[in-house]
């Protein structure tokens, strides 16, 4: 038994303000990544899989409005949602995912689906559903995903030459008594995806990536989040790893494999590879956000080259840790 078992979850990276926001606002965010820890923690103490942990964490993190995936998703230029997810088992480097789909409640689970009933790893939109409904799993009216403050973002989003990253258009709404204005990550500059990693006591690694995409987005954009080695990787011989962030960017450095990769070809520790992607390699082509990791060991990683990133972990038999800031 692995005794150094541990969740990490992610709910996004930006820029902060922290002045604006009241300390109500603060406290909600630590108390739903708090909970959601707890959740992925209670599996891993009862024995599930890490894939058991970071299915349940992103699960929950999907159903929470406070962040960008499934309830709360943001809008395209369409006025519609166009959700991605992916998961992966470092045990034996099977993956799944699913892009573009608009009526599934918690893409985390077709995607895992996806992973143990199907020879493929990625299925998009319409292909994607017919696949969910094949495994009976929960849909819902594209209604459930709308919440008040991402469709006024939208609507004042609408007006802007470009998409924007997650929750641009509350920047715009700030003075307009917009809610999300109060948000503790500048609405300008935040990446809106969840994400989590988990060792279990088995000593398997797990991660998995959801997103509902950037604000005013093209019609059948997809980002890195279900991409495999882009928003999530996972591999018991190095490491687990999901991202978030500025998602062409990630795609193009490959950025969640390239931690493992690291660790493999230049016998880093994850401290050292996840700083050196995060820190160095992205923000030379202006890659923002950040990631979590876990390597087999235990060890955690949880860089972000932004001023904050909604962040936590939780080890078996102690209290969960979340942060929001530096």
């Amino acid at each position: 038994m692995n005794s150094n078992s541990v969740i990490a979850i992610h709910g996004g990276a930006g820029t902060i303000l922290r002045a604006s926001m009241p300390a109500g606002a603060e406290a909600e965010y630590h108390a739903a990544l708090h909970a959601v820890l707890s959740a992925g923690q209670r599996v891993l103490a009862d024995g599930g899989s890490a894939l058991d942990a970071v299915s349940e964490a992103v699960r929950l993190l999907e159903d929470c409005p406070l962040f960008n995936a499934g309830h709360g998703a943001v809008y395209t230029a369409a006025g519609t949602h166009e959700l991605d997810a992916a998961i992966m088992d470092g045990s034996t480097l099977e993956a799944g995912a699913i892009c573009c789909v608009k009526r599934v409640r918690n893409p985390v689970l077709v995607a895992r689906r996806v992973l143990e009933r199907s020879e493929h790893v990625l299925f998009s939109g319409e292909g994607a559903e017919a696949f969910a409904a094949a495994q009976g799993l929960e849909f819902v009216e594209p209604e459930y995903f709308h919440t008040e403050a991402r469709h006024r973002q939208w609507l004042l989003a609408r007006d802007q030459p470009r998409a924007m990253l997650d929750h641009d258009g509350a920047a715009l709404a700030a003075g307009h008594g917009d809610p999300m204005q109060y948000e503790p990550i500048d609405p300008n500059r935040k990446f809106g995806t969840v994400g989590a990693v988990a060792l279990d006591l088995h000593g398997h690694l797990a991660a998995a990536t959801s997103t509902g995409g950037v604000t005013n987005k093209q019609v059948g954009r997809v980002g890195d989040t279900p991409l495999i080695g882009a928003g999530c990787y996972a591999d018991d011989a190095t490491c687990a790893v999901s991202t978030t962030g500025s998602g062409e960017m990630f795609m193009r450095m490959v950025a969640a494999y390239d931690v493992a990769a690291q660790m493999a070809y230049r016998n880093v520790s994850l401290e050292e590879a996840a700083h050196d992607v995060v820190m160095n390699r992205l923000p030379k082509i202006d890659g923002r956000g950040g990631l979590v990791a876990v390597d087999a060991r235990g060890n955690l990683a949880l860089p972000f080259n932004t001023e904050g990133m909604y962040r936590g972990f939780a080890r078996l038999g102690e209290t969960p840790v979340t942060a929001i800031y530096r």
